[in-house]
């Protein structure tokens, strides 16, 4: 008797949201039809709604209600894209967890390959990069030169720390990382990915990294300057932090 077929690997992917009715519906679509043609893992997209006021919290139970299983809706009051991601990696019992932008910046084509390489390649974590070799990325002059910017801190801060994109929203970690690392996060913010790879990368974790395909949202709600202040005070706490 031959012997029976292993269930496919349980992945949740993580889309958190503050304010982004007009474009939810759509990127969830989008990406339950992605899902469809990859069978080979038990996807699930978790819509982490972090405070919004526009009505995108009730968009996202409705898309619950309308795909059963396949979507779920996690509602905070406090607003915080890394306090949102905490909470529903924390909540899920999958094998991988995974986030990415609502807006699709990145091509979501890339999403299966980048599970792949936590799933069954060894890699505790998987990175989209938008500067690594073969990426393909179209953005605004302040964006490249802040990104830049701040890569050079990260090297400068932490040397032997070789990445080439720390905030691109484009993850995927296993369960050892969500049980392990993601508790340790303080950050509830736009830092809260450069304090999860430091913190793997102090743990020896293997991080990996997928050149990517990125065009820029030209509506992003990220505040630049704001948010590069907030990185430079999180690369000195964490330098001097301890685990």
């Amino acid at each position: 008797m031959a012997a029976p077929a292993e269930s496919p690997i349980r992945v949740d992917v993580v889309i958190p949201c503050y304010n982004e009715v007009t474009v939810l519906r759509g990127s969830v679509e989008k990406t339950l039809a992605l899902f469809d043609r990859h069978p080979e893992y038990a996807w699930r997209i978790v819509v982490a709604d972090n405070g919004s006021t526009d009505g995108t919290g009730q968009l996202a139970q409705e898309l619950e209600a309308a795909y059963p299983g396949r979507m779920k809706a996690e509602l905070l009051t406090i607003k915080g894209r890394g306090l949102a991601l905490k909470q529903a990696w924390k909540n899920s019992d999958a094998a991988v967890v995974a986030y990415m932008d609502v807006d699709l910046s990145t091509d979501i084509e890339h999403l299966p390959r980048l599970v792949t390489m936590v799933a069954k390649e060894g890699c505790d974590v998987a990175i989209g990069s938008r500067r690594a070799r073969g990426s393909q990325t179209k953005r605004s002059l302040k964006r490249e030169i802040t990104s830049r910017g701040y890569i050079f801190l990260i090297r400068a801060t932490f040397p032997r720390m070789r990445i080439t994109d720390a905030q691109c929203g484009f993850k995927a970690l296993n369960r050892r990382v969500v049980d392990e690392i993601v508790p340790l996060v303080e950050n509830r913010m736009w830092f809260f990915d450069t304090e999860l790879l430091i913190l793997a990368h102090r743990r020896g974790m293997r991080i990996c990294e997928l050149p990517v395909r990125w065009d820029e949202d030209r509506d992003s709600k990220v505040n630049i300057l704001k948010t590069a202040a907030e990185d430079i005070r999180g690369l000195l706490r964490m330098r001097f932090r301890r685990l």
